[in-house]
């Protein structure tokens, strides 16, 4: 029994061993050829559905909406172009210059008007349709910049004598001369801050009365530096002589060539007509001043307190009314009503400036419209990058290229 069982134990364990060779040579087998299979498709299997390649026009159009959203994004919070368009500010910016102002100075306030063409102030471009819906109104406020507005900053700020949404006014550039709690006065056409004089912008124009024998050549003008279009003829009953808009170096080139018998700064008012500027200012203010004599005010601070005097109704119910976030203000001669109630005191509840322009008088500003409320401001004028000039060709000295990306100050 032992003989006969030792040799089938053999067999079997010899059939054991071909049957484990046989298994591993067809693993291997079926390795090879997964292996060959892996190595002739590609990794990224694709999807059964191909995605379709982006057309050119699907390409450039993602591109311009692109470029719009980052445009308007660095226009609202960062920086925007603006231009200017009249003689308000001459000397110190000219008719024709472009100016990059700066948002984050004062700091980008969120937008209220959201239904709007992009890219657009408040017209679409070349026309006078509007660019803005104005339905949907936000509520509004300013995130903090790295800076306040300060006497003297070149300010751009909405037009607040318009009827419009507050970022939907136009755009107007002046010079703050005055800040919230600042007393102001304009006395024989200087500016008095807090009784004491005003430090005047270096190219700050005024108005001057100059009488001549005999007509001046417009060359002349031009050769001291002066624009023609700031020589206007004047007749006042029989006397007639040039009113010439210019600065102080301007006017002493102009008495150095003697080409005029009187030179002398205008006064409104005073030493000539007020060219109807008590009527103009006596409808916002109530009050019969000039732009050369003017005042005294306080400008309006965020929690200051007046008493509504007879003078106080005068000059700061506008304000009150208009500007000051109250629903509904009347107004009577020497009373102000809010809610129907009259009001003995009243405190403000933001910040206002005062706004004028370098060229004294030839610029209607505060001292003709108001104050400027803070809700108002955009931004802090800081660069001329362009600057043409539209009395000239192209190839005529239109491009005055000693003004480019030139400081304002």
């Amino acid at each position: 029994m032992r003989g006969v069982m030792k040799p089938l134990v053999l067999q079997l364990t010899k059939k054991k061993a071909n049957f484990a060779k046989n298994m591993n040579k067809t693993l291997e087998a079926n390795m090879e050829n997964t292996s060959a299979e892996a190595t002739s498709q590609p990794h990224n299997t694709p999807s059964k559905k191909e995605k379709q390649k982006k057309t050119k026009l699907r390409e450039w159009l993602d591109a311009i909406v692109f470029a719009v959203v980052v445009a308007t994004i660095v226009r609202w919070g960062f920086f925007a172009p603006y231009t200017i368009p009249t003689p308000s500010m001459e000397g110190t910016q000219l008719v024709g210059d472009f100016l990059f102002v700066s948002k984050i100075a004062y700091g980008p306030r969120t937008p209220r008007t959201i239904l709007r063409v992009p890219l657009t102030d408040n017209k679409i471009w070349g026309t006078e349709i509007p660019a803005y819906l104005s339905f949907i109104q936000l509520p509004t406020f300013r995130i903090p910049g790295y800076t306040s507005v300060q006497r003297n900053d070149v300010v751009v700020f909405n037009f607040p004598d318009e009827v419009a949404p507050i970022d939907m006014k136009t755009h107007y550039i002046k010079r703050c001369v005055a800040v919230a709690g600042d007393k102001l006065a304009v006395k024989d056409g200087q500016l008095y801050i807090n009784g004491a004089k005003a430090k005047n912008p270096p190219q700050m124009q005024y108005a001057y009365k100059c009488v001549s024998k005999e007509e001046i050549n417009e060359r002349n003008y031009v050769d001291v530096g002066i624009n023609v279009s700031d020589v206007e003829p004047i007749v006042d009953g029989g006397e007639s002589y040039k009113l010439i808009h210019a600065t102080e170096d301007e006017i002493k080139k102009l008495k150095e060539a003697q080409l005029f018998t009187k030179i002398e700064r205008s006064v409104r008012g005073v030493n000539m007509p007020d060219f109807g500027d008590k009527q103009r200012i006596a409808s916002y203010w109530s009050i019969e001043w000039t732009c050369d004599n003017f005042g005294e005010i306080t400008i309006p601070k965020r929690g200051m307190t007046i008493e509504m005097t007879p003078q106080n109704v005068k000059i700061y119910a506008p304000t009150i009314k208009r500007f000051d976030w109250n629903e509904k203000v009347e107004i009577t001669d020497d009373a102000v009503l809010i809610n129907g109630k009259k009001i003995d005191k009243y405190t403000f509840k933001q910040d206002y400036f005062f706004m004028m322009g370098d060229n004294r008088h030839n610029s209607l500003d505060s001292r003709y419209w108001g104050f400027v409320p803070e809700d108002h401001v955009v931004g802090r004028a800081s660069i001329t990058w362009l600057s043409l000039d539209p009395t000239r060709s192209l190839f005529g000295g239109k491009i005055r290229w000693s003004r480019m990306f030139q400081g304002i100050y």
